[in-house]
């Protein structure tokens, strides 16, 4: 049997609380990982029907608009319990503008400072975000260490921002 991906895994962890839909899990995967770990619509029925073909989920009883709930069988949720004990690989980072920052020889720093500029509002809201999981509390340590983290990531990239006008302030475009 091959190993789970992620993705993959993550619908089992969701599935553990109970029957849902793949718009369902579209919608929590969204909601609940969806600023760290990206998921499509698209992968997560791709997702269920191979989940579902290993005999790992299988369908319930059709929803309301035709929606088709899954729920985890037992070999998901042994097959989740494995994935979960083994140790992730290292993380990569995958933001964009970092790479259009690496080929910022094409743009100059005008251009780019401008790009950087339009991303503040966004982690600024992130931010906030963060801050109000932690201060309306219910969460558990497990969402406070995630959340945590969100929030150190998110006051990290706003100083790097902030900081980036000085960093590029001696570059110059080289092609145009």
């Amino acid at each position: 049997m091959t190993e789970l991906n992620p993705t993959a895994a993550a619908i089992l962890g969701f599935l553990d609380a109970g029957e849902l839909s793949g718009y369902d899990l579209a919608q929590t995967a969204a909601e609940v990982i969806g600023d760290f770990w990206h998921v499509t619509r698209s992968q997560v029925y791709r997702e269920l029907a191979q989940l579902a073909a290993r005999g790992l989920v299988e369908p319930g009883q059709p929803a309301a608009r035709a929606r088709q709930p899954y729920r985890l069988t037992e070999a998901g949720r042994a097959e989740f319990a494995k994935w979960i004990a083994t140790p992730p690989p290292a993380e990569q980072i995958r933001y964009p503008l970092l790479l259009t920052i690496a080929f910022g020889d094409w743009l100059g720093p005008d251009r780019l400072l401008d790009m950087a500029a339009a991303h503040r509002p966004d982690h600024e809201r992130r931010l906030a975000t963060y801050r109000s999981y932690l201060a309306d509390g219910g969460l558990d340590e497990y969402q406070r260490a995630t959340v945590t983290f969100g929030i150190a990531y998110e006051e990290a990239v706003l100083t790097w921002l902030d900081q980036l006008p000085a960093i590029l302030g001696g570059a110059r475009s080289g092609h145009g």
